[in-house]
């Protein structure tokens, strides 16, 4: 059974925002469906843990600012929770009567075709008693809970966590993402930690200390590693630096800009299509060689490894919103499993956003979600212009007390006027930042985008987390955001879960419109609006790639452009002409652009 053994449905829910899916394991993992939260804010993983402990009759002693190691003590007792849970939710499941609704029966009508769900169609089908017993014994058996993965953002490496033990200095191990890796290696989870945002060697050759991520006896791992990437040359980087250490890649995640929502990494002009199509072509080459390295690696440290190398997953994920989206990935890219994200924010069994914000979300306009510069980490960042964080922090502007009191300090690192690292979103930071402009002598059109670019950083920390508090009451009042990501606008109304995977499945369709671009198309014109901002951004002194980078994107989105239409007269049958018309009319606006960079020069 060609799924079973890793992904019983071949999507997962991404990690979204710190708190969006803070505690969807506990709504999906008994389903077999894996989803993934993240491990920035230990303070929020901390509130989130008294709140289900007390919710599930369970045990609770807080872990203090006080304690030491509590970031890592902090995420350990919180994924410890999730397992004990999911455990007994499962136990139960698979007790549960073969009846309608039932939960064992909302397990199999979920699934995707595949050999499984043919065997519980079978099963429904038989007529002897004794023979549908066993068929049901066997489909018992045969399911499995969906992994609980955890997201690091390697990029979020600060020292927020306090060292109370004064025997020790600090030293690497106490920073921000070795703390939250250590939380998760110290668990009883047994699932994934995916690494995003970037290439971090000291958090990388932190991992081999932990037995769990390193083979058993047999070579197998109880904690796999999965890394977020934007294109193959980072993944055979990252691939062969893990490898060297003894380290397996066990999936590699393809992530495009249209992505689950929050951060959009936006790469130099290469396209997802073509970026799978590498993977696609150069897998075995990829798998060939981390295994040299790896084998040696592991050698040297006298541990087991097979002359057969480990298996190696390939996943996609942003802004996938159809069946058709769904199945051609899987079929064309032979990818494992995609991912979805966005279209869950309005799932509420599934996760965790306020009813207000939900309201937004609900009746967001396509203007509304935006690529904006909200986040302090200088990385694009998808934004709801009519959140209560946005519309707090243009109040804050309105008034004259501009930026955010830094609480949580996991995004300071900028140290342009104080020896202590501030929060580009802080009072503080804006304070010497907006006088430092003051000061300076520019036109008038280069301060104002300046300012603007100053003022537009909000505090992701607290306002992210915020969903998940207001819904479960752990707080009354807070400006929360939301990062959706641009697929928002196609889903108007509130879904279950069922509904939702039926959706992703094409046994239904949840989109209002049929006009929805394909997200190939709606990648490339993402790209090509963020160049002709860039573009304008370089005329106004404000922070971009260089012309010869500009232009090399350029090129990179020609030759995107070129794969495309090959692709669309060979696969694309049925959206053929309508995905061809679109392609021509932005190598059009891409033309457009070659000009005016010219002129920028």
């Amino acid at each position: 059974m060609s799924q079973i053994n890793y992904y019983p449905h071949n999507f997962y829910i991404p990690v979204m925002g710190t708190s969006f899916t803070i505690d969807t394991p506990l709504a999906v993992a008994k389903y077999g469906i894996s989803s993934e939260i993240s491990l920035v804010d230990d303070v929020l993983i901390e509130q989130i843990r008294k709140f289900w402990c007390e919710k599930l009759d369970e045990p609770y002693e807080a872990i203090i600012t006080q304690d030491p190691d509590r970031r890592a003590k902090r995420i350990t007792a919180y994924l410890n929770l999730l397992e004990k849970a999911i455990t007994k939710q499962f136990t139960r499941l698979k007790t549960s009567p073969f009846e309608p609704n039932s939960e064992i029966t909302n397990y199999y009508e979920m699934l995707p075709n595949n050999e499984l769900k043919q065997l519980y169609q079978d099963m429904l089908q038989e007529e002897d008693a004794t023979k549908k017993l066993a068929l049901q014994d066997q489909l018992r058996e045969a399911i499995t809970i969906g992994s609980t993965d955890v997201n690091i953002m390697t990029k979020l490496d600060g020292q927020s966590n306090p060292y109370t033990d004064t025997e020790n200095a600090p030293t690497y191990k106490f920073s921000d993402a070795a703390a939250a890796l250590r939380g998760f290696a110290n668990s009883d989870s047994s699932s994934s930690v995916v690494l995003s945002a970037g290439f971090n060697p000291n958090l990388y050759g932190y991992i081999a200390n932990f037995p769990d991520f390193l083979p058993d006896k047999n070579g197998e791992f109880k904690k796999k590693i999965c890394l977020k990437v934007s294109d193959f040359r980072s993944a055979e980087i990252q691939g062969k630096y893990l490898a060297k250490r003894g380290i397996w890649v066990s999936e590699f995640r393809v992530e495009s800009p249209l992505n689950c929502g929050g951060h959009a990494f936006i790469n130099d002009g290469h396209l997802l299509g073509p970026i799978l199509e590498e993977f696609k072509n150069r897998k075995n080459e990829l798998i060939e060689t981390m295994h040299g390295f790896y084998k040696k690696a592991i050698t040297n440290i006298q541990k087991f490894c097979s002359d057969i190398p480990k298996k190696v997953l390939i996943t996609a994920q942003g802004g996938i919103g159809t069946n058709d989206e769904h199945a051609f990935l899987l079929k064309h890219y032979n990818l494992a499993a995609t991912g979805w994200g966005t279209p869950f924010l309005l799932v509420p069994e599934v996760t965790s956003v306020d009813q207000l914000q939900l309201e937004k979300l609900l009746n967001a306009k396509a203007d509304d979600v935006f690529l904006s510069s909200s986040s302090p980490l200088g990385v694009p960042f998808w934004n709801l212009r009519t959140s209560a964080s946005e519309e707090a922090r243009l109040e804050k502007v309105k008034n004259g007390t501009p930026g955010s009191v830094c609480v949580k300090g996991y995004a300071k690192f900028s140290k342009e006027f104080t020896d202590e690292p501030l929060c580009k979103a802080s009072r503080e930071y804006q304070h010497y930042k907006l006088q430092e402009l003051e000061n300076s002598d520019l036109p008038a059109e280069q301060f104002a985008a300046l300012k603007e670019d100053i003022l537009s950083k909000s505090c992701i920390c607290t306002d992210l987390a915020a969903g998940a508090l207001l819904k479960h009451g752990v707080v009354s009042k807070a400006a929360g955001a939301i990062c959706p990501g641009p697929n928002l606008i196609w889903f108007k109304k509130m879904m279950t879960l069922k509904e939702m995977v039926d959706h992703i499945y094409g046994r239904c369709s949840k989109l209002i419109e049929e006009e929805r671009p394909h997200m190939f198309i709606a990648e490339l014109k993402l790209q090509i609006n963020y160049l002709i901002e860039e573009i304008k951004k370089s005329t106004l002194g404000l922070p971009t790639r260089s012309t010869q980078k500009l232009t090399e994107v350029i090129g990179n989105l020609n030759k995107g452009i070129a794969y495309y239409q090959e692709l669309a007269k060979e696969l694309l049958k049925e959206q053929q002409e309508k995905f061809l018309l679109a392609l021509g009319e932005l190598q059009e606006e891409l033309n457009n652009i070659q000009l005016v960079t010219q002129e920028v020069k």
